[in-house]
């Protein structure tokens, strides 16, 4: 029996007061449902930490709604629109190339005519069995089905077609391998002679890799969907000779073919949107649905060229999936203008129903014109979307990482129940292929005030957004006055948005980072702004942000690196900006040469503490220790009980550390599960993990730059999690404070650029 549930999603992440929110909701539990505009200043639900605190707020949204599911349609396709060239076939032949990655999951359809209302239509497909098959109906009920009766080979190219020939009513398809190895590699054909007159069905959308079965245009309802890639799909007047398909199977449509060709759509042109081109005389484009997967190598891939841009000839597959999704395509259940005096902040949408209660977190930005405080905080949204829904239920290595049994909560099971709602980008695809686009336009559970993390260290709920919490309870708790913007407003804004700002403090994770964001940090930092870095594992995965679509990012996961899944080879590149996917470090932008210091290892049972070094007494440092004596720094916390660990960061002056940089302390007494990170080692050998590996360590860090400016680093996600120890009376609060208000005084910071004893190689 499912679990009932109220969740939803907005339309924007990061709004000014005033702006417009729509909030989409599904409800299971009860037949209304309350909502609340609430500020959220922690969200953890840890009783060892500050406890979960939120505040209400009077808007025009809270009140009682009634209360509807809302289903989300998975799985990715294109569709055409209705066409005077599709309402006019009578004999007709299709081509595609086909690389299944599922053969013999049911049926997938590969292109079709399809109208729903009457049962009738054309479809090409793979059928139950494997093989390819084509299937006629008309609005009578009169039916015919073909099959070669032998099963495709899963991750194979292979020519299909079909040719329906009015005159003689024959069907006949054709089912070619490429490779001539492995069984059943022969080619194939089938035929049948129709015992009635077809003619495909008028008004109607033709759609590629499934079958539409209602809906509207911004929320499709579509079902059979195919797994693999679809290359160079053809639509040609007449029951084609094979020399005639041989033809079209190249990049140019011959001279005299032309008349004859409906439509010869191109995944190579557009690669970076969501146009399918239509190269024929008649420009019938198509449009993606679901984001399926874009710049994906072909069947004449010659592995000459592995940039879509340098070849993009050899590019023209797209890879489809049964649980790709964008846009969940829900309706408006709550439509209103936030209060005009809402201050920048952390806030959410409290959904209650029954027992059941939801919050959907947002965040809001200043206005243009609007006073700036002097701290701002940037919120990972980049990084709440990689990790999006990432769940330990299917996770194969969750209790080998965490190195304990793992504890699922109701959010987990929801999860598991809902896979329409989309993957991670740590997860694979039901394929088996790596999910490259995360998006939220969608229920995205695990980015939630009060989400309980099951991969966090031992006792913790923290992870990711509630993490970030304990930062913003703890800039409320301190007094300081602050901003808060999101990667997307750093992505669109740049350096000029972090310019209006003496000092920009990072979330406990901030990992995931686009060009521009790239771009806007290290300009901040080397041209006088100071850099506070509360967390460990920042400025690590290059990511692509879509040009066009809101809210959507991708990340190609190549090269040597920590990940769940491989790009294939050739599609390292991204498919919105044609850049090299991957770790910056490896396209010469390592994180050491924004914040000092770059991720080592990770470990998720417990946490350690740090050891203040020789430079910790550098009279540069002061400001930093003052009122601190302790030589042991954060040895507590509710982040595996120190505040040291999760992920952790170390310095290192070949990877960009400045040779001016104090190394202030460094952590001590990890586990055997913080393994050094893959890019570290050119060999495997035994001594990779702590405490026999040296460099697993998490570095305290802090240097000046030019122009007054300053970095300080802790190098370390568990370091949030320290701050409210004992009622916030502890050394990492103190430390924290100490920084902060140095860098939010204005008076410029020495320039000192000559190594220190505390610079580390």
């Amino acid at each position: 029996m499912a679990l009932p549930y109220i969740t939803g999603y907005l339309d924007k992440i990061s709004l000014t007061r005033g702006e417009r929110l729509d909030v989409m909701v599904s409800c299971t539990s009860a037949p209304q449902f309350q909502a609340t505009l609430v500020r959220t200043i922690c969200g953890d639900l840890n009783p060892e930490g500050p406890g979960f605190r939120e505040m209400e707020i009077a808007s025009a949204a809270n009140g009682t709604y009634p209360a509807r599911e809302q289903i989300c349609n998975a799985g990715s396709c294109i569709v055409v629109p209705p066409s005077e060239i599709f309402d006019g076939l009578t004999s007709f032949s299709v081509q595609l190339h086909a690389w299944p990655t599922t053969p013999l999951s049911g049926e997938q359809v590969l292109f079709c005519l399809w109208d729903e209302a009457t049962g009738s239509g054309f479809t090409l497909a793979i059928g139950e069995d494997g093989a390819l098959a084509a299937f006629c109906a008309d609005a009578k009920g009169r039916k015919a089905q073909v099959s070669t009766g032998t099963a495709l080979t899963e991750r194979n190219w292979h020519f299909l077609a079909a040719c329906y020939d009015a005159g003689s009513r024959r069907l006949s398809i054709i089912q070619e391998p490429y490779s001539r190895t492995g069984a059943g590699e022969r080619p194939r054909t089938a035929e049948v002679v129709l015992d009635f007159d077809f003619v495909p069905p008028t008004g109607v959308p033709l759609t590629i890799a499934a079958r539409m079965t209602g809906g509207t245009s911004r929320a499709m309802r579509t079902n059979a969907h195919y797994n693999g890639k679809i290359e160079k799909p053809r639509l040609l007047q007449g029951s084609a000779s094979r020399l005639d398909m041989e033809k079209l199977r190249g990049e140019t449509i011959p001279a005299d073919m032309a008349a004859r060709c409906l439509a010869f759509w191109d995944f190579s042109e557009g690669i970076d949107g969501e146009r399918v081109i239509d190269r024929s005389r008649h420009r019938i484009d198509g449009q993606t649905v679901n984001l399926p997967a874009r710049a994906m190598t072909g069947s004449n891939w010659t592995g000459e060229d592995v940039s879509w841009k340098a070849a993009p000839a050899q590019y023209g597959a797209i890879h489809f999936h049964d649980d790709d999704i964008y846009d969940a395509g829900w309706q408006a259940d709550i439509s209103f203008d936030l209060p005009d005096d809402l201050r920048s902040g952390v806030y959410a949408i409290r959904l209650a129903a029954g027992d059941d209660v939801d919050r959907i977190p947002f965040f809001v930005r200043p206005k243009d014109g609007d006073r700036r405080a002097p701290v701002c905080f940037l919120a990972s949204t980049a990084t709440y979307l990689a990790y999006a829904n990432l769940n330990p239920v299917p996770f194969p290595i969750a209790e080998l990482l965490s190195s304990r049994l793992i504890v699922l909560h109701k959010a987990n099971l929801l999860i598991d129940e809902h896979p329409e709602w989309g993957p991670s980008l740590y997860d694979v695809h039901s394929d088996g292929s790596g999910v490259c686009y995360s998006s939220r336009l969608r229920p995205i559970l695990n980015f939630r005030p009060g989400y309980i993390s099951s991969f966090g260290a031992k006792g913790s709920n923290l992870r990711e957004f509630n993490a970030d919490t304990h930062i913003i309870d703890w800039l409320e708790q301190q007094q300081i006055d602050y901003d808060v913007i999101t990667d997307d407003d750093l992505h669109a804004g740049g350096y000029g948005l972090l310019s209006k700002y003496a000092t920009v403090v990072t979330s406990s994770h901030p990992e995931y980072y686009s060009v521009e964001m790239w771009d806007a940090a290290k300009s901040y930092v080397d041209n006088g702004g100071r850099l506070a870095v509360l967390g460990g594992n920042g400025f690590y995965w290059r990511i692509g942000v879509h040009k066009r679509l809101p809210g959507v990012i991708e990340v190609r996961r190549s090269g040597p690196a920590i990940r769940t899944w491989e790009t294939q080879p050739g599609e390292e590149f991204q498919s919105f900006d044609g850049k090299r996917g991957g770790l910056w470090r490896a396209q010469g932008r390592p994180p050491q040469s924004i914040g000092g210091v770059g991720f080592i290892s990770e470990g998720f049972d417990l946490a350690a503490f740090y050891r203040r070094t020789a430079a910790s007494l550098d009279p540069r440092a002061a400001f930093i220790f003052e009122g601190i004596d302790d030589d042991i720094i954060g040895d507590f916390g509710v982040q595996g009980g120190g505040a040291a660990g999760i992920e952790i960061d170390h310095a290192d002056i070949n990877l960009g550390t400045p040779l001016h940089a104090l190394i202030l302390a460094s952590s001590e007494g990890h586990t055997e599960a913080f393994r050094l990170v893959n890019e570290e080692m050119s060999i495997t050998v035994p001594t990779v993990t702590a405490p026999v590996e040296a460099r697993i360590q998490a570095d305290m860090l802090f240097f000046e730059t030019a122009g007054g400016g300053a970095v300080f680093n802790t190098g370390s996600i568990a370091w949030a999690g320290s701050l409210s120890h004992d009622n916030y009376n502890n050394n990492v609060s103190r430390l924290t404070a100490n920084v902060l208000r140095r860098f939010i005084d204005p008076r410029p910071f020495p320039d000192s650029a000559e190594p220190s004893e505390g610079s580390k190689s």
